[in-house]
């Protein structure tokens, strides 16, 4: 069985348990494919924390939920040194962090401290501790939830850490229809008719030869200079269109089109295809640069947001006219 066919099968079950939520279920398998770190907002009851269980457990992979508070402290997230009685030496006992796929719910509300020992772990994949580095679990993946209705109590993410998530996803309350459907199936899972059961399992080692797969996908040139011209299109915005003069504090980084080729391989892979489009750029754009442009106050007093300063970039950016597929052959 292909990899391939292992991710429709995973995605299958994903909609079987969460109802509606289509971008969030591709774009968390898009995280699985490349490694990348999300941030969720949304309001509360929006299946967040469900989706990510259900992930994890579609792919075999240890999960733990981590609630994060302002008293949390580092050591409470990565781990600490502990005395033992007997032997009078110091014992590392891991934290949660070292688990294939962490749940850093309302990360928001932790304090700086955790935030910036969490900021190691995300970017380089190793937690350091009573002055001793360790590797976390190749899989390792970090999907955190913010709520965007309740601010009291909560500290920003500073833009170093913002820049570590690959996405950040915005999700909507459902529709009518949908709430009717996760009614249904709620009555049915408390009257034991619930039939939401994994047929095929993935298992960590074919995520990782997945990952392998998205990696050789083919990115002809001028879809390479296309991505890299929408993400400089931030840093230059006022040359592009003398309107949007001033809107922007700070553009993204190169670290943004190296999520954004990332995100868009993954996309392309999971349409059966080992090309990238223009079109597959464009899709994962909103999702890749919406937390890393910071609107100035005279954007914000004109009402600019990212996401309409986004729909603008890609207006002003023209689109290859180089075919993908032809450039490939």
């Amino acid at each position: 069985m292909s990899t391939q066919t292992d991710f429709k099968a995973l995605k299958t079950h994903l909609q079987n348990v969460i109802v509606g939520q289509e971008a969030l279920l591709d774009k968390m398998m898009i995280a699985l494919l490349t490694g990348g770190h999300v941030l969720l907002e949304g309001p509360p009851g929006l299946a967040k924390t469900t989706a990510v269980k259900t992930l994890s457990d579609g792919v075999k992979a240890s999960f733990q939920r981590i609630q994060f508070t302002p008293d949390l402290m580092p050591g409470d997230v990565m781990g600490s040194d502990v005395l033992d009685i007997k032997t009078g030496a110091l014992s590392f006992i891991k934290g949660p962090i070292f688990n294939e796929i962490v749940l850093a719910d309302e990360i928001n509300r932790a304090p700086p401290k955790v935030q910036s020992a969490l900021l190691e772990a995300m970017a380089e994949k190793q937690v350091t501790a009573g002055g001793q580095t360790r590797p976390l679990p190749e899989l390792f993946l970090v999907m955190a939830t913010q709520n965007p209705l309740e601010q009291s109590g909560t500290y920003p993410l500073p833009e170093a850490q913002l820049d570590r998530f690959m996405l950040h996803l915005v999700l909507e309350y459902p529709t009518e229809a949908e709430e009717l459907e996760i009614l249904r199936r709620d009555r049915a899972r408390h009257l034991g008719g619930d039939k939401a059961v994994l047929q095929a399992c993935l298992s960590p080692d074919r995520v990782l030869e997945a990952r392998r797969e998205v990696a050789e996908c083919f990115v002809s040139e001028p879809v390479e200079r296309y991505m890299v011209s929408l993400i400089a299109a931030t840093r230059k915005l006022g040359s592009l269109d003398a309107s949007l003069s001033g809107v922007l504090e700070v553009g993204a980084s190169p670290r943004a089109s190296i999520a954004l080729l990332h995100a868009a391989s993954a996309y392309a892979w999971l349409q059966g295809r080992d090309y990238v489009t223009p079109d597959d750029a464009l899709k994962l754009l909103p999702d890749v640069l919406r937390h890393r442009l910071i609107v100035s106050f005279s954007g914000r007093a004109q009402q600019w947001t990212p996401d309409s300063i986004i729909e603008q970039i890609v207006r002003l950016v023209p689109v290859p006219t180089t075919d993908a597929l032809a450039a490939k052959a």
